[in-house]
């Protein structure tokens, strides 16, 4: 899994936390979370700013 796969990352976040409200989580935890899932195999420093965003709005998505 790479940061560019944001709905599979979503998927996978919600379903390893699903009593986190994705709209409360600080992306400094969100980055170590996403680089801590099984099959997460990309390089932590390109998770920046705009990604992490872009998987958080998927992750609230998915929560629905």
């Amino acid at each position: 899994m790479k940061w560019a796969d944001i709905t599979r990352i979503a998927e996978e976040l919600n379903d390893k936390y699903p009593q986190v409200d994705p709209m409360a989580v600080r992306f400094t935890d969100l980055h170590n979370w996403v680089c801590a899932l099984d099959g997460f195999d990309d390089d932590p420093t390109r998770g920046g700013e705009k990604v992490l965003e872009a998987i958080q709005m998927a992750w609230i998505e998915e929560a629905k």
